[in-house]
């Protein structure tokens, strides 16, 4: 009787040792999608991609861009001239960063680092205008539409504005509007 008894409770640890043991690997799995997933979400890569990732509930943006407030963000670790930031943004069916007011950049924590946008000053009509000829408002950048300074625009998401050569290499931004999903 007692050998029978000592043989249960091997049994029962046994069996009690396989859930614990498999409770423990799933909880691992978990952990480690959980953080893979945050991983891939903080830092953007410039790869061309071609997989969705949903937004919200009004658009979808490519993998690894940043949805935000309905507009698809791809924020660049890599530098590059600004012809150079609005061909790779033009690869990607998007264009350089058109600002609609200052605090559009939000998400980005007020980075102090300069980014490409989409505005240069046009020699052909001695004026400031987006990458789409249309011109900024004079709202967004008074210090600088007073200047017939030439060269192309780079924004920093604390909100600083400053003119370089278009042909330095500076970080960029690309902008699409999402796919409606």
């Amino acid at each position: 009787m007692a050998v029978s008894r000592i043989t249960r409770w091997r049994l029962m640890s046994v069996i009690f040792g396989i859930k614990c043991l498999f409770l423990m690997v799933t909880l691992g799995v978990l952990m480690k999608k959980s953080f893979t997933i945050q991983s891939i979400q903080s830092t953007p890569s410039p790869a061309p991609i071609s997989e969705l990732q949903e937004v919200s509930k009004c658009c979808a943006c490519l993998e690894k861009w940043i949805g935000y407030q309905c507009n698809c963000y791809f924020i660049s670790k890599e530098v590059n001239s600004w012809e150079g930031s609005r061909d790779f943004c033009a690869s990607q069916n998007s264009s350089l960063l058109q600002l609609q007011t200052r605090n559009e950049l939000s998400f980005m924590n007020f980075s102090q680092i300069f980014f490409w946008v989409g505005m240069r000053y046009s020699e052909e009509w001695n004026a400031w205008q987006w990458e789409d000829g249309s011109v900024p408002s004079k709202e967004l950048f008074p210090e600088l539409l007073n200047t017939k300074t030439r060269g192309c625009v780079v924004y920093s998401p604390s909100k600083l504005v400053s003119i370089e050569f278009c042909k330095s290499e500076n970080r960029y931004i690309c902008k699409q509007r999402p796919i409606v999903s």
